[in-house]
Parts: structure tokens; sequence; C-alpha cells
């Protein structure tokens, strides 16, 4: 298992760019796919982006082109850069990372404010 701690949320402003980070407590490179997940009240969670341990990344429709994850293998840790964040953003932002099991971070809440 894998244990993950993310940072970098609060209150930003329509069309902000904040960037959340996702540490892993075990080297990254060995990890298949780390990403990133959201939530809000009341409805299931929705798919963010996500990238592989060769770098392959995907996004999530609502995001496309408006968010770019990363990684810093040297760091073990993955970014999310936000942009033209817009109040729809707004939900607890959950970092994941799949190894032998499926692992969560606690989350981290974005609030986006028009």
């Amino acid at each position: 298992q894998v244990q993950l701690v993310e940072s970098g949320g609060g209150l930003v402003q329509a069309g902000g760019s904040p960037r959340l980070s996702c540490a892993a407590s075990r080297r990254i490179f060995s990890i298949n796919a780390m990403g990133w997940y959201r939530q809000t009240p009341g409805k299931q969670r929705e798919f963010v982006a996500s990238i592989t341990s060769a770098g392959r990344t995907n996004y999530g429709e609502s995001v496309k082109g408006r968010f770019t994850i990363s990684k810093d293998n040297a760091a073990n840790t993955v970014y999310l850069q936000m942009s033209s964040l817009k109040p729809e953003d707004t939900a607890v932002y959950y970092c994941y990372a799949a190894f032998v099991s499926l692992s969560w971070g606690q989350g981290t809440q974005v609030t986006v404010s028009s």
C-alpha cells in the first residue's frame, strides 16, 4: 500500500491557477498509475486526470485543456496544475495510486469563487 498526502487546495478566484501536490510514501516510478479524482457532496467521484509510470496522461472531459498532470519521480510527487478555474471545479480532490492495490489520499478541498 502507498500513503498519499495531498496539498495545495484552498479558496481561489475563478480563472485562477493553483497547483495540487500528491506526495507518495514510496518511489513512484514503480507505481503503475497515479492520478486525481474529485467529488462534490451528493455526487459520485469524478475522474480528473491520470499519469502512468511511462508518463502517459489522460484527462476527464470536463478538465481537458485546462488541467495538466505531471510527476517528479525524484520527489515522489504527482502534481495537478489547474488553470482557468470555474466555480463548477469546486470539489474535494483526491489523489490515488494504483500499485498492488488502490490507495487514496485524504483529499484536499478546492473552492472556486466567482
